[in-house]
């Protein structure tokens, strides 16, 4: 027994030709017209619901086009091969540092400069991978006023201990102190293990 009999128990029929249960299919002129009608009315709806499809995509597009020399961020996904390339994988973000667009490649891909730690990365992306970025100034960080080390961290030094507590855990009481520490960028706090 078929599927679909177990489950409807009635005989599956085709939507082309809909003929009762034991009635003999004799492919006659009237058969065929059925058919070639049945196949005219799928084809019909089906271009009204790629038109359709067609329309609310084309409100939501958005043509890029980008000039040589412009800056671009790339968007990190596992088709571009940045989510591997990148040693952190956790907090990936959406988009990475901007890049410079090298040359145009064809209608809608381009070439940009990766820098040497992206240097395993192919260098040609579809436009739909980049996004244009626009200069801000306020979004720049001064660099005179922080050192940065060449591991990429500042130096914080402790200026007082603001203040004490103890910390209950499990029949143990552990001493914290709450540190102000001072650098660059301000003062910050945390809780350390006294001692």
């Amino acid at each position: 027994m078929a599927p679909y009999e177990a489950l409807y128990s009635r005989r599956c029929r085709t939507p082309l030709c809909w003929l009762e249960p034991g009635e003999d299919l004799t492919l006659g002129p009237e058969v065929v017209q059925q058919t070639i009608e049945m196949v005219k009315l799928i084809q019909e709806r089906m271009r009204a619901a790629q038109s359709r499809q067609k329309s609310y995509q084309d409100k939501k597009r958005k043509d890029l086009e980008f000039e040589v020399g412009d800056h671009v961020f790339l968007r990190v996904t596992p088709w571009t091969g940045v989510g591997q390339a990148l040693k952190s994988r956790k907090l990936t973000p959406h988009f990475i540092f901007p890049l410079q667009i090298l040359k145009r490649v064809g209608l809608v891909a381009y070439q940009i400069i990766v820098p040497p730690s992206l240097c395993n990365l192919h260098i040609v992306f579809h436009m739909s991978q980049l996004c244009k970025y626009i200069h801000d100034p306020s979004y720049v960080i001064e660099m005179d006023d922080v050192q940065v080390k060449e591991n990429l961290t500042n130096e914080t030094l402790p200026l007082r201990i603001e203040d004490r507590r103890t910390k209950h855990l499990r029949g143990k009481e552990i001493p914290l102190v709450k540190v102000i520490w001072g650098g660059a960028l301000g003062e910050d706090a945390t809780w350390k293990l006294e001692g």
